[in-house]
């Protein structure tokens, strides 16, 4: 039987332990800090993130939030925001001892995410 990435990243326990370390790092990040420290609502950031990625990775659970373009419709973010907000994300991963292949699937998800992030 394969295992799916979400499994790979930990299930629900890593999942939400991923999404807080990185949460955690882009408010320490001075390239991206501003948008999540205006965040009204960060535990429903948290949320919205883990259920995203959840699903995105083989998790069965649905996602409830909103796609990746109306997520970030308006906000008008870099390249360099966007890279940053990456490097947060492999940090995170590494903290978390997750393993070379999952994350490069994670890194392929981003990237394949990027157009619906980077200046919408």
């Amino acid at each position: 039987m394969t295992t799916t990435l979400y499994q790979r990243l930990g299930g629900a326990e890593g999942m939400t332990q991923l999404v807080n370390d990185v949460i955690g790092a882009h408010l320490a990040n001075p390239l991206v800090k501003t948008r999540f420290e205006n965040v009204k609502d960060l535990n429903h950031l948290k949320l919205m993130a883990c259920q995203f990625f959840s699903a995105g990775s083989g998790c069965t659970d649905p996602y409830t939030g909103k796609d990746m373009l109306a997520a970030h419709k308006g906000m008008n973010i870099s390249e360099q925001e966007y890279l940053a907000a990456t490097d947060d994300i492999v940090g995170a991963m590494n903290k978390n001892g997750i393993d070379e292949d999952s994350k490069k699937d994670v890194i392929a998800i981003l990237y394949s995410l990027k157009n619906q992030i980077i200046r919408v």
